[in-house]
């Protein structure tokens, strides 16, 4: 008898933990049903098992979305560019024709006359020299052609060339040239190459200067870099060698013709009701707002957007490196800075437009952006009873906003510490708007912060609401929520002032 009540030897082994089965069958004796299905752990392999031609089949959606992942990574290192399309067809016969009439077409032309002239009226003048040349060079153009070349010519001699094209399709809301043989356009957020080229390098630095002289700037070697825009409000800059190393390279951001609104950005998808509910209290209850977004996320479209709500009877200054924004007030002033000239001087920078602007009795001041110092002007134009100001500034969230604001005031000659200028943004800030452009070229608000104050040496926020990724559809569309996280805004009694108080918290909650 051993300790455990059983009798040692053959007859008194240790207990089982299952009964254990011959792995063949006698001869002559039945399979039971469980042997037949081989048990109850073990289920039969079905040749469906065994079928290997799809090793995504049977994987989990998680492995599916890996190995998709993996595979779009694979097509993305094995990518080989073609090479740029070439106009073809009839744009080509018609480009073509132009090189050979143009230079005979100048010959014949008074360039200072023809710059008094419009558009159509040079048109009318151009039409029987243009006639005569072609019968030169025994050339013969229907009607359509005719038109065409009559606009490509005064596109030459009047225009933007090869961009005029390109300027006139309200789809494209950016061009960017790099060099003679290159130019992107973007449409829908999505950048493609456009079939355009310029003559030579010559031709192209021509209308770079073209267009940075019509607004009293420069551009050459000297000043390879500037500033500028388009009659219709297009913001342009220059950039030319030796700094450019492909050639004379132009960056155009077009503007919509119709202004945009906040209910627009809403219906298009880029916030939600409530947020833009709350963003038009904010902006009618004259809160001073930041707006931050990296390039082309979409702040200046916010910035005009917002001046809607704006009250008409007040008086609204902007000033901007190159003006771009397009406010919707009647008594709206804008303001321009200017750089220096050949000797190095008589620069007027945006701190000195701020410091004077204060001097012009305004209700609200509007920076286009702020990149230095005239942070501390900003600041205290919001500080001093200019209350409604708001600017733009480059940054990827909200929280690093505030660490720009303050890295830029520190790298003034403002010898103030760290910790009074924290104290100043916390005073003089009430929200700050982030605007992102997400991969799948849409343009979203993903956060409207608030800035509460100061806690020690750190400046406090709280969010009113985020935009939250989810996942992506088939064509790469983001998929996401717009979430108000339900808190109090701190700035309601601001709203209050104006009787915006209730559907301020209600849009929030």
């Amino acid at each position: 008898m051993s300790a455990f009540g059983r009798k040692s030897g053959p007859g008194g082994g240790k207990p089982a933990f299952g009964v254990a089965r011959p792995m063949q069958q006698g001869v002559g004796a039945a399979p039971r049903d469980s042997e037949v299905r081989g048990g109850e752990q073990f289920p039969p392999i079905t040749p469906a098992a065994l079928d290997t031609s799809d090793p995504l089949s049977a994987a989990s959606p998680q492995d599916r979305k890996n190995a998709e992942a993996m595979s779009r990574l694979s097509d993305r290192a094995n990518l080989e560019h073609a090479p740029q399309e070439q106009a073809q067809g009839f744009e080509a016969s018609v480009h073509k024709i132009k090189e050979q009439v143009l230079p005979r077409l100048l010959e014949r032309v008074d360039p200072e006359a023809a710059a008094t002239l419009s558009k159509d009226e040079l048109a009318e003048e151009f039409r029987p020299i243009i006639m005569e040349v072609l019968a030169e060079l025994k050339l013969t153009l229907n009607r359509r052609e005719q038109f065409a070349l009559e606009k490509v010519l005064v596109d030459e001699l009047l225009g933007l060339g090869p961009l005029e094209e390109l300027l006139n399709d309200p789809d494209i809301t950016d061009i960017m040239v790099n060099g003679p043989l290159q130019t992107y356009i973007e449409k829908k957020g999505k950048l493609t190459i456009a079939p355009i080229q310029f003559r030579d390098e010559e031709h192209l630095f021509q209308i770079a200067q073209r267009i940075v002289n019509k607004v009293g700037r420069r551009v050459d070697q000297t000043t390879p870099l500037a500033d500028a825009r388009l009659p219709d409000g297009s913001r342009v800059n220059v950039i030319v060698p030796p700094l450019s190393l492909k050639g004379t390279a132009i960056s155009i951001r077009k503007f919509s013709a119709k202004p945009i609104t906040l209910d627009n950005l809403a219906t298009w998808g880029a916030m939600n009701q409530k947020m833009c509910t709350a963003l038009k209290i904010a902006g009618a209850c004259r809160f001073n707002i930041v707006i931050s977004g990296g390039t082309g996320s979409g702040k200046t479209t916010m910035l005009n957007a917002l001046s809607k709500m704006i009250d008409p009877g007040e008086r609204v200054l902007t000033i901007e490196d190159a003006a771009e924004l397009r406010l919707q007030q009647p008594h709206w002033l804008p303001l321009e800075t200017r750089p220096a000239n050949l000797e190095g001087q008589g620069a007027i920078t945006i701190g000195d437009l701020v410091k004077n602007a204060l001097r012009m009795r305004p209700d609200r001041i509007i920076l286009g952006e702020i990149r230095g110092a005239e942070c501390f002007d900003l600041l205290a134009a919001m500080n001093t009873g200019h209350d409604g100001s708001m600017c733009t500034l480059h940054s990827n969230s909200p929280r690093e906003c505030l660490g720009r604001m303050e890295n830029m005031i520190l790298m003034g000659d403002i010898k103030i510490p760290k910790e009074a200028i924290s104290k100043q943004i916390a005073d003089s800030v009430d929200l700050i708007v982030q605007v992102k452009r997400l991969r799948d070229g849409s343009r979203r608000v993903t956060n409207v912060t608030e800035v509460i104050g100061m806690e020690g040496d750190v400046i406090v926020t709280q969010e009113l609401f985020k935009f939250e990724y989810i996942s992506e559809d088939e064509n790469g569309k983001i998929i996401g929520e717009y979430r108000a996280m339900g808190l109090r805004p701190y700035t309601l009694e601001k709203a209050r002032g104006f009787g915006f108080d209730q559907p301020f918290l209600e849009a929030c909650l």
